[in-house]
């Protein structure tokens, strides 16, 4: 696999997935993250997280609105969580295959371009 480029993902499009896509393995995974930083891997290999901690209730529920807009516009969804009224937490993995495609790691370099 080619060292994958934050440009690259970002100009990416995700591709639909209704099954039959290899899942990423924790290995390939690292790679993605090398140009993510901001993202975490699960200790399964199966998602990738990230967590901010805004300054207020409606920055973090306008965050959370355009990460949900992206969503859509890619049709790739995340979880989003957000709790204690300013953290936000974002998952992101392909359920149809129950691990990672390299959808979630195009979606995760939109939202990083969101900020």
């Amino acid at each position: 696999m080619k060292q994958p480029t934050s440009d690259f993902l970002r100009q990416a499009s995700c591709v639909p997935c209704e099954g039959g896509v290899p899942v990423i393995s924790g290995d390939q995974a690292g790679e993605y993250l090398r140009v993510l930083s901001n993202w975490s891997l699960s200790n399964d290999a199966k998602s990738i997280e990230r967590q901010w901690k805004l300054k207020s209730f409606v920055e973090a529920v306008a965050l959370l609105n355009r990460i949900g807009e992206l969503a859509e516009a890619e049709q790739h969804h995340p979880d989003l969580h957000l709790t204690g009224y300013r953290k936000l937490r974002v998952v992101l993995t392909t359920h149809a295959i129950g691990g990672l495609s390299e959808n979630d790691f195009i979606v995760a370099a939109k939202i990083d371009a969101l900020e």
